[in-house]
């Protein structure tokens, strides 16, 4: 927008909000997907750091393809079918969406160091300011929004 005063003129701010990046990618399950999606991701916070310039360090980044690989291993092993991982950021955050064809809920199980196994989802919430679940009409979908900034 741009304003006009006593003759001058000055520009207040943009006429269009700015769209988040978004990105998506189907997997049909078969062996090395879960490697695609975390080069996938990859990918995608590099094009961050470029196209939104958005100062994401080593740390957020790694934190990043953690949960993508922890997200889409839940939905390689549990689902019977083709998911869909969909990755939305800006500066700020990057929200982690895994799409997969079972309806049933992700369980998170209480801390136990002495369990081998099953502790995705409690690193997912280690890192994730918000961690969602929820049916959808194709089955499920899981969400995961990581902040970048402190």
């Amino acid at each position: 927008m741009i304003e006009h005063l006593d003759g001058a003129v000055t520009t207040t701010g943009f006429d269009v909000p700015v769209e988040p990046l978004r990105r998506a990618a189907h997997y049909t399950g078969e062996p090395g997907c879960i490697a695609e999606a975390r080069s996938f991701a990859a990918h995608f916070v590099e094009q961050l750091r470029t196209e939104w310039c958005a100062r994401i360090g080593e740390r957020a980044g790694g934190e990043v393809l953690l949960v993508v690989s922890e997200l889409v291993t839940n939905a390689d092993r549990h689902s019977n079918g083709p998911y869909i991982l969909e990755l939305e950021g800006t500066e700020d955050a990057v929200s982690v969406c895994v799409y997969d064809s079972s309806d049933a809920l992700p369980l998170r199980f209480p801390k136990d160091p002495r369990r081998i196994g099953r502790h995705g989802l409690e690193i997912v919430h280690a890192l994730a300011a918000e961690v969602t679940a929820e049916r959808v009409p194709v089955g499920k979908r899981v969400r995961a929004l990581l902040r970048l900034t402190a």
